[in-house]
């Protein structure tokens, strides 16, 4: 494998490449987790301003929705941190040997590199 290939496919390059094109991007992180998940702290997730996006926090379990969320912080530039659970009951329900949960953050990164900029000066 290449650097060049493992680059291509990072969200967090892609989200680069993405607000130097000047898309609107927000940064999905995953910043906790506990019990069965099934991704691991510090996955992430990118989105732009179509709702096009590269990454995951969640295998695909609740990447529809840290989406739609995602679109509400770029048109309003306010973070949110997010949670999503599985109680160990309605997993055992489901045929899951374990429950789970993770927080996910989400921040516009034009609000984000603002902030920065501003603290720099």
């Amino acid at each position: 494998m290449t650097a060049a290939w493992l680059e291509a496919g990072d969200p967090l390059v892609i989200a680069e490449r993405w607000s130097a094109e000047g898309r609107k991007v927000a940064l999905a992180t995953v910043i906790d987790t506990w019990g069965s998940a099934p991704r691991p702290r510090g996955s992430h997730l990118v989105i732009d301003g179509n709702g096009n996006f590269e990454g995951s926090v969640s295998g695909g379990c609740v990447e529809s929705e840290v989406i739609a969320q995602a679109l509400d912080v770029i048109q309003s530039g306010t973070p949110q941190l997010l949670e999503f659970g599985v109680s160990n009951e309605t997993a055992w329900r489901a045929g899951l040997s374990c429950g789970g949960r993770i927080s996910v953050f989400v921040q516009d990164l034009a609000s984000r590199d603002a902030a920065s900029e501003s603290h720099a000066g």
